[in-house]
């Protein structure tokens, strides 16, 4: 087995098997991890072309913002509205700084429920999607464990 990552999706018998080899032969120090699938590449695409729609649409306290601007706002705001709450620190120049979750650790279910929160907060902008905003995560959300 060479020193590169692999991973495997536990989804039918021959990816178990795999997996199961694959630790077996592993070189000792190598380190393994079970858990929950994370958000998909679809709703990170879908989540990121939303924040890029806003951008060009809305403006916030009066300015426009860059679509990572809006980011940091709806996952500051969904942490809110599905209380899972802030840590507001100073930063390191004495700035205010949201320790907020990470959206690339985010499972489907959660991704989804940003989605749908984004949604909600376009629609009541007057936001146009460039696409069906929640095109396939309902089946997601519900598919997820």
């Amino acid at each position: 087995m060479s020193d590169d990552k692999q991973r495997f999706i536990l989804s039918h018998a021959m990816a178990r098997a795999k997996a199961v080899e694959a630790v077996k032969q592993a070189p000792d120090g190598f380190h393994v991890e079970v858990k929950p699938r994370t958000r998909s590449l679809d709703q990170n695409a879908k989540f990121h072309a939303m924040c890029t729609d806003v951008s060009k649409q809305a403006t916030y306290m009066g300015r426009k913002l860059t679509k990572l601007q809006w980011k940091n706002l709806f996952v500051s705001g969904h942490a809110i509205a599905t209380e899972l709450g802030t840590d507001i620190v100073p930063g390191l120049e004495g700035e205010f700084v949201n320790i907020r979750e990470s959206t690339a650790d985010m499972g489907i279910k959660r991704k989804a429920s940003l989605i749908e929160y984004v949604t909600a907060w376009g629609a009541e902008n007057g936001i146009v999607w460039s696409e069906p905003a929640l095109q396939g995560y309902e089946e997601l959300a519900r598919g997820a464990a």
